[in-house]
């Protein structure tokens, strides 16, 4: 089974840059003018998942609560401090988690459009 998370975005760019360039996952694809959506695909090559960010005309008044949380599961020790690395020169802010077990088991941040995520230090090898 393949899963894929889709959500619309006002800021395809900087969804783009984010996932890429500070979580370190791959551009796996896109498209343009489809329908009147741009979108791209975003997770890890050779990977059972991915993310699809699209974007329109039509703003997004953007409705999720401090509960909707994308968890990600490093798999190494050094791949995790890598992304924490990478946040940190980014400057990017470490947020208090309203479930205390991300906070005891990851880092979370806030993505451009202000969605939860949480790097965990679960399963690291």
């Amino acid at each position: 089974m393949t899963f894929r998370f889709a959500r619309h975005t006002n800021n395809l760019e900087q969804l783009k840059s984010f996932y890429i360039n500070v979580l370190g996952f791959d551009l796996l694809g896109g498209f343009e003018n489809h329908s009147g959506y741009d979108g791209i695909f975003i997770g890890k090559s050779n990977e059972n998942w991915h993310l699809e960010f699209t974007k329109s005309d039509e703003a997004v008044a953007f409705n999720f609560s401090e509960e909707d949380i994308l968890v990600f599961y490093p798999n190494t020790k050094l791949e995790f401090e890598v992304i924490h690395d990478k946040l940190l020169a980014n400057k990017i802010e470490f947020i208090e988690a309203r479930n205390p077990y991300w906070n005891e088991n990851g880092k979370m941040i806030l993505d451009p459009d202000g969605y939860r995520v949480v790097i965990s230090n679960l399963k690291i090898k």
